[in-house]
């Protein structure tokens, strides 16, 4: 069989219509697979990469051919490192962290039940740590499409393998970003459901309460298809919930910032035109939109790391730091440290926690029935600026993504222009967890509107793998 037959760019659609067709083998797309990942070995996407010895047993149990049965069945995807994949390493970008699971993670097993094919570990910010995707002592993952930029973190080998054509889709995590940023950096959709729609059993904590697990994918369609997969309530997640994602619809209302917005890095001018763009999108999808103040989600961002919620990063990790010291990556060292201030008393906590119970009920009476778009983020940088200027540069980095899941919210990352592979910009629909499906119909309507990606986004297939 020719190589040239394996779609450069894998889909669910894809692939199924080529195994359906007979024009090649869930083995053939593994095989090319592995053969691209030797080949992009310098973007330092995988810290297990793709071998027919991880590979190998997923091929040998895979059952006959049926897409009723197993909606996903042989197409390949990828694991962010800090997600457990039995058998496999899970290391969070910690040499010196890692274990060989006997289970892997509740979403994988799912995915494994419905004929997902593991090909690898992904490379991220050490411990989820970051929104760059260079640190990591597995070296710094580059950008897809401009090796010189960031990718993106800390799912950023997830988000790269998917762009790179090595996987369909892939699984992040995102606590304050992590599954949207990489996104928009690589134009890809990004996925993350509300807190505790996905199980987070089998997941490295970042901040346990506020992690989400998340699946980049190239179309709105396919990220639909991995959620009607692998939701649903797990008794043995002590952060899970019964949260039954509705029909995509329309809201009432789009919101957007009065003002303010921020852009920066060599992109900014870039960065902001697209940003007026999309917006301009927004107003002809016949929803009123109303213009808003978003003091109070900016308010919320920074109580996540600019307060005492901190310290459950040192509650989950701070034992293991100290035991191991010299051995974490500096930077993340530095940053998980912060959370051991003796400033960050119970009594601190409990300041926030109230502080935050009011931005939320805030926030719910701005979002009934509606949406929030803001930029994924403002801008990007080089991988030499982010290692010139760690912190700040991250920073930026995460503005408009940090309040999310401490107001307990879903959201949707979409790019602006998906074909635009030389700035790539992207917009976040957000809506209350209990509203996903308001955000999933905006960004339905946004793609359609675009003219880039419209028709591949509602691919039949892909919405059938969904049902």
């Amino acid at each position: 069989m020719s190589k040239k037959e394996i779609p450069e760019i894998l889909t669910i659609p894809g692939l199924r219509n080529g195994y359906e067709t007979g024009s090649f083998t869930p083995r053939d797309v593994v095989e090319a697979a592995i053969e691209r990942s030797a080949a992009l070995a310098e973007k330092h996407i995988f810290i297990t990469p793709p071998s027919m010895e991880l590979i190998g047993p997923h091929l040998a149990e895979l059952p006959p051919m049926d897409f009723k049965k197993y909606p996903l069945w042989g197409i390949p995807f990828a694991i962010k490192d800090n997600i457990d994949l039995a058998g496999a390493e899970t290391t969070a970008a910690c040499p010196a962290y890692a274990y060989r699971p006997e289970e892997s993670a509740t979403v994988v097993k799912k995915l494994l039940a419905a004929g997902a094919i593991p090909i690898g570990k992904t490379n991220l910010d050490q411990f989820a740590t970051g929104l760059v995707g260079t640190r990591s002592p597995y070296g710094e993952v580059e950008n897809a499409y401009v090796p010189a930029r960031i990718s993106g973190g800390s799912s950023s080998g997830s988000a790269v393998s998917v762009a790179c054509g090595l996987a369909a889709f892939a699984l992040g995590t995102d606590t304050a970003g992590s599954g949207r940023v990489p996104a928009m950096l690589n134009a890809l959709v990004g996925w993350k459901p509300a807190l505790g729609a996905w199980s987070t059993k089998g997941v490295v904590p970042a901040c346990a309460s506020l992690d989400c697990v998340t699946v980049f994918a190239h179309t709105l369609g396919e990220a639909e298809a991995v959620d009607g997969i692998v939701r649903g309530y797990d008794a043995a997640c002590r952060w899970s919930r019964p949260l039954v994602r509705k029909a995509a619809a329309l809201p009432k209302k789009i919101l957007l910032p009065a003002d303010g917005l921020q852009f920066f890095g060599q992109t900014a001018q870039a960065m902001e035109q697209k940003w007026q763009r999309a917006a301009e999108r927004l107003e002809t999808l016949g929803i009123p939109v109303e213009t808003i103040s978003i003091d109070v989600f900016e308010h919320a961002a920074k109580l996540l790391y600019e307060g005492a919620f901190v310290a459950e990063r040192w509650a989950d990790l701070g034992a293991f730091v100290e035991a191991h010291p010299g051995e974490i990556f500096s930077v993340t060292e530095t940053i998980l440290r912060t959370g051991g201030n003796a400033l960050y008393t119970a009594a601190k906590l409990f300041d926030d926690m109230h502080a935050l119970a009011l931005d939320r009920h805030r926030a719910a009476e701005l979002l009934e029935d509606a949406v929030l778009a803001l930029p994924t983020a403002g801008g990007t940088f080089t991988r030499a600026e982010v290692d010139d200027d760690p912190v700040r540069t991250n920073s930026l980095m995460g503005l408009y993504t940090n309040h999310c899941n401490l107001l307990d919210l879903a959201a949707i990352a979409v790019p602006e222009d998906a074909d635009d592979h030389e700035d790539p910009f992207g917009i976040t629909l957000f809506a209350l967890h209990e509203n996903e499906h308001l955000a999933d119909g905006v960004a339905r309507a946004f793609l359609a509107a675009g003219g880039t990606q419209a028709e591949r986004a509602m691919e039949p297939a892909a919405k059938e793998a969904s049902a």
